[in-house]
Order: C-alpha cells, then sequence, then structure tokens
C-alpha cells in the first residue's frame, strides 16, 4: 500500500514515516500544499493523511480542490487544529477521518488501516498467486504453510507484483509506485531486491513464481499456462 503524508514539520514527518515504514507503507512526503496537491493529483496513493496548517496553500484547499477533481482516496487529516468547527469543516470538505495532534501512533495507525479495510470493495486486500498469499490489511505473507518474512521493500514489490499478476511489470513501474518519488532511476537496486525476494518466495518450491521477462521487466506467473512471453 502506498500512502502519502502531508507534513512540514521536518521531525514528525519523518516520526509518521518510519513508523509507517516498519509497517510495510511505501510513504511519499510532501512538506507544503503545492507539492501535496501535485503528488495526489499525479500518483496513485491508498491512503493520504494530510495536515491543515501548511506553507504555499493550506490543507483545506488541497482537500476541496482534490474532492472537486474527484478525487476519491480516502484522506485522513492530521492536524493541531482540534475545534469543532475545524473538524466540521475538515469533514464536510470530504476528509474521511480526523485526527488531532498529540496523537499516539498507534490509533495513526488504526485509522489507516480502518481506512484501508473500507476501502476494501473496491481494493483487493487479500492477494493470492497460486499457494501464495497476501494480506495487504495484516501485512502477513504465507506460501504453502510457511510464514514468509520479508523487508518493507520486499513486501511493497511483492504486494505491487501480486495487484498485476500474470501481467510483465517494467522497472519503470516499479520505480514509480514502490519507491518513493525520489528514487534514483539509474540505480540497480531494484533488480537486488527482486533477487532476494526471488530466493524468498521461491525458494524450495517446485513452481516457481517471481518471473523475469527478458528485456521487458518482471511478473508474478499465477499459473503455468497464462505467460507465453519468454522467461527466465
Amino acid at each position: 500500500m502506498r500512502l502519502l503524508l502531508v507534513e512540514d514539520d521536518a521531525r514528525v514527518a519523518s516520526f509518521i514515516r518510519r513508523g509507517l515504514r516498519e509497517e510495510h507503507y511505501t510513504v511519499d512526503v510532501a512538506r507544503d500544499g503545492e507539492q501535496a496537491l501535485f503528488l495526489a493529483q499525479t500518483g496513485e496513493y491508498d491512503v493520504i493523511i494530510l495536515d491543515l496548517l501548511l506553507p504555499k496553500r493550506g490543507g483545506l484547499d488541497v482537500l476541496r480542490t482534490l474532492r472537486a477533481e474527484r478525487v476519491t482516496v480516502p484522506i485522513l487529516i492530521l492536524t493541531a487544529k482540534d475545534e469543532s468547527r475545524d473538524k466540521v469543516a475538515g469533514l464536510e470538505a470530504g476528509a474521511d477521518d480526523y485526527l488531532t495532534k498529540p496523537f499516539a501512533f498507534a490509533e495513526l495507525l488504526a485509522r489507516v488501516r480502518a481506512l484501508l479495510r473500507r476501502r476494501g470493495d473496491l481494493v483487493q486486500t487479500t492477494l493470492r498467486a497460486g499457494d501464495l498469499e497476501l494480506d495487504a490489511i495484516r501485512h502477513h505473507v504465507t506460501r504453502g504453510r510457511r510464514d514468509l518474512t520479508l523487508t518493507n521493500r520486499e513486501y511493497a514489490l511483492l504486494e505491487f507484483l501480486l495487484r498485476h499478476a500474470n501481467e510483465v511489470v517494467t522497472r519503470t513501474m516499479l520505480a514509480e509506485h514502490v519507491w518513493e518519488h525520489d528514487f534514483d532511476p539509474l540505480s540497480n537496486v531494484i533488480d537486488v531486491h527482486i533477487a532476494r525476494l526471488r530466493q524468498k518466495i521461491d525458494g524450495g518450491f517446485p513452481h516457481k513464481l517471481v518471473r523475469t521477462i527478458r528485456g521487458r521487466g518482471y511478473m508474478i506467473q499465477a499459473d503455468q499456462k497464462s505467460c507465453s512471453a519468454r522467461s527466465a
């Protein structure tokens, strides 16, 4: 799952981002309202965590603009503005939830998960390919009867591949959807992480799920008959 965190306080943003990454979320951070609006309009996010007191463009204006453009991603307001009229204004502008600062990270995480569960009617939250299963809410991965322990990045890679099972996923797609927006496209880090993921997913299993499609990208092959592309 990919989240957009809109927070201008560097220390607060670092704390939240680190905690969410530990829960296997990919997190982009916007430090002002204009950057937040650009990322929300051009990226694909599962939840947006939005501060209201932002430089350049206020969070409420960002929220209203996104809803006017029919952007339906769940938005959680996280702000120091704790008066009832502020909460009413935020919810009426289109926010799905409202949490005030100071806050407990456990509560923030629970609210994010609740928004993802509500969105489960539109976005599949249990992903399968053969005997491999990923629970996108609990962040739990199994193959057969074996529990798999993945790093945050390996988990994000696997989730994206599973959401595009039997489709070729290019390195560009992975860079855009799994890594943060400041990813270096010249790095070989994607290939390194794919190799490590393959070892954990396919090691000891006769049917290999993670495929390299030469000259094109990667694929989770959910069934042996579904792909006619040359693979290795």
